[in-house]
């Protein structure tokens, strides 16, 4: 019944298309939309709309990203075909953790890795997965997982650290059931199918038994200040701004994550829209400025600078 309506909405899909024929990314994706709705309840839904071309990231991270899609994309032949499967209950999915300061870019990498695959990406909070009372978390986390088991996507657990933090020292009855949830949901990675990402702001947070069974480790540096300008020249790429506008010395000035410099080039665009004009280097300066005080941090220029 699952297959049956899976190719009528793949059906339906093409005719509404008018493309007088069907075709394989029509049936794949229809196949997705039937099956996605179940982890839609758990999972934010994102349809990818970037490619490599939006991560400006060092050769080292960027290699491993890379390295990621090639993993899921040929994972049949090399775990299957070529029987390199490890065993012990261990399924073909493929996992991948992503360590680094908020803002250098872990969703936006996981975002462009299922925009290669063709897939979609669905980010799971597993801080509201994460309940108190005993048992809940592993039902929680249980339906995630068969449901994504059954759903061709990618699965970012953002905020790792709450279930996949080290397990500590037993001392009450509470911090049991807490490694009793790490080790379940060790158990249930490792018999994945699918492909999972994990994000942490702090690699040392994660236990040591996770990260033995990941796949890949890409660490995302802050940018420094030759990547910092690619960042505010990639922002400005599609935002019309004034001849001559060079946002080098921001760069060199303000020390900003790509998500900070993003928010700031959004803030400067607004300002430009609001007057009818193109961007200005002053919005520019306004954007980071703002970017300084949201963060709590002495603004260049002001406050003794």
């Amino acid at each position: 019944p699952v297959v049956r309506r899976q190719e009528a909405a793949a059906f339906l899909a093409n005719v509404s298309h008018e493309t007088g024929g069907l075709f394989y990314k029509d049936v794949r994706r229809a196949a997705r939309r039937q099956s996605a709705s179940g982890l839609e309840q758990h999972a934010r839904r994102i349809r990818p709309a970037v490619d490599w071309d939006d991560l400006v990231l060092p050769e080292g991270p960027l290699s491993q990203l890379r390295e990621l899609a090639l993993r899921a994309r040929h994972r049949d032949r090399v775990l299957g075909e070529w029987r390199l499967n490890a065993g012990g209950g261990r399924g073909r999915g493929v996992l991948g953790l992503f360590a680094g300061e908020s803002g250098t870019g872990k969703t936006l990498s996981a975002e462009v890795v299922a925009a290669d695959l063709g897939l979609d990406l669905y980010v799971v909070q597993l801080s509201s997965v994460v309940d108190k009372y005993v048992g809940e978390t592993e039902k929680n986390l249980e339906r995630i997982f068969t449901e994504a088991d059954r759903t061709d996507a990618v699965l970012l657990f953002d905020e790792a650290d709450a279930v996949f933090g080290k397990r500590s020292e037993v001392k009450d009855a509470h911090d049991r059931y807490a490694n009793m949830e790490s080790a379940y949901l060790l158990q249930r990675l490792e018999s994945f199918e699918g492909i999972a990402l994990l994000t942490t702001n702090l690699r040392a947070n994660i236990d040591e038994a996770f990260t033995r069974r990941l796949d890949l480790v890409v660490d995302f540096p802050f940018p420094d200040a030759g990547q910092r300008l690619a960042l505010w020249r990639h922002g400005l790429s599609h935002v019309p701004h004034e001849e001559g506008t060079d946002p080098a010395e921001l760069a060199r000035e303000f020390e900003l994550a790509g998500g900070s410099i993003r928010s700031a080039v959004v803030t400067a665009a607004y300002l430009a829209a609001g007057r009818g004009t193109p961007v200005s280097g002053g919005d520019l300066l306004e954007g980071a400025r703002r970017e300084y005080r949201k963060a709590g941090r002495l603004v260049p220029g002001e406050g003794g600078w």
